[in-house]
């Protein structure tokens, strides 16, 4: 045809053209092993790229508090004896595990009390992967914290050093070693996210100054340590906040001032030794009930702090009706409503300690000072 150029193409499939733009590839080659007479690059390792001369300032720290700290935490068992109903015979069965540190050379491990809580038999795993019977020495469910001893040879305890959390900073640097999911001695870190929190725990009695970090705490990290950066014991991984069960950035250590208070207690005692009034109080809901706001002194103690500064019980009538005493209303300037509130304020007491106690008598306020004796 006139005035028609007709242009003939080379017909390519696609794939060649493909393949066209990939040199020393083959389309035999595409998709399959290249084959062991392959002599190309893609058959041999990668080339390794030197490492640095040296590890960044801020990882070798990390690495040192690590080696040093690994060495006093503790894996810890947690095991019940059951009953098989048809043969009646007992048998151990595991009741949940958590973590702990060692806190003395006499071998108190410190743990939460909810890791222990409800054991027959409780197994502490040093570092040394030894494993020892556990002896519960005493327990102060209020703040979750626990003291076992075990048996174990002095160079094998290798205590935590002591740090302080009053003087703690939201954005400082933190390290969690535990035994998350079995998986023991796991290094998480993070920073201070929070202070002065408030948790309950498992006495559902509120527990202050809670440490919040987002350092990784999973189910086995309770009772292992939190640790400032020059590995310093600042806290005891406590309980976490999450939907699901697992890690989700928020974390609760109960704070080491707290900790480093009730220890020794626990060693000496076998219990926390609280500093009190001296009185017995009305149950808060019978108190509610009647619309009164302050704690009803039900009972005075013989020879008690109360009983010296002239306190005074509700009393029943001859003809069976309650006649109020006084009512407290404040301590310390801290009005309380609540036992958990009084509570609250004896925390920051010991005993022997005098406190002014403000209180409603009939229709006038009195103020009293009291002195605080050990309670149960």
């Amino acid at each position: 045809m006139k005035g028609r150029v007709v242009l003939v193409f080379p017909v390519v499939s696609a794939g060649l053209m493909l393949l066209s733009l990939w040199p020393g590839l083959s389309m035999a080659e595409w998709g399959k092993p290249l084959g062991g007479t392959y002599d190309g690059p893609e058959g041999k390792p990668r080339v390794v790229m030197p490492s640095p001369a040296e590890l960044g300032a801020d990882e070798r720290a990390t690495m040192a508090v690590f080696e040093r700290a690994t060495k006093s935490v503790v894996y810890i068992a947690n095991t019940a004896i059951q009953r098989d109903p048809w043969s009646f015979n007992l048998f151990e069965v595991p009741q949940g595990s958590g973590s702990g540190f060692v806190w003395n050379k006499q071998g108190h491990i410190v743990t939460n009390f909810h890791v222990v809580y409800g054991a027959n038999s409780v197994t502490v795993s040093l570092a040394d992967r030894t494993e020892h019977k556990a002896t519960l020495i005493g327990a102060d469910p209020d703040h979750d914290v626990a003291v076992l001893q075990i048996r174990a040879p002095e160079e094998s305890l290798s205590p935590l050093t002591v740090g302080s959390s009053h003087d703690l900073h939201v954005g400082q640097k933190v390290l969690a070693i535990g035994n998350p999911f079995g998986l023991d001695h796991t290094l998480t870190t993070g920073v201070v996210s929070a202070l002065g929190r408030t948790i309950k725990s498992l006495s559902n009695r509120t527990i202050e100054g809670v440490i919040q970090t987002d350092a990784a705490i999973n189910p086995g990290n309770s009772g292992g340590p939190l640790l400032d950066s020059a590995g310093r014991l600042i806290g005891v991984n406590t309980q976490i906040v999450s939907p699901s069960g697992a890690f989700a950035g928020i974390g609760f250590a109960v704070p080491v001032d707290t900790v480093n208070r009730i220890v020794p207690e626990l060693i000496k005692y076998g219990k926390l030794i609280r500093p009190g009034l001296g009185v017995s109080l009305v149950p808060d809901a019978m108190a509610k009930r009647w619309g009164i706001r302050g704690l009803i002194i039900g009972k005075v103690s013989r020879g008690s702090g109360a009983e010296k500064a002239g306190l005074k019980a509700a009393r029943e009538t001859v003809v069976g009706r309650v006649e109020l005493g006084d009512i407290i209303t404040a301590v310390d300037g801290k009005p309380v409503e609540t036992l958990d509130e009084l509570m609250d304020v004896m925390e920051h007491h010991k005993v022997n300690d005098q406190v002014m106690v403000e209180i409603l008598r009939g229709t006038h306020q009195e103020r009293v000072s009291v002195t605080l004796q050990a309670v149960n």
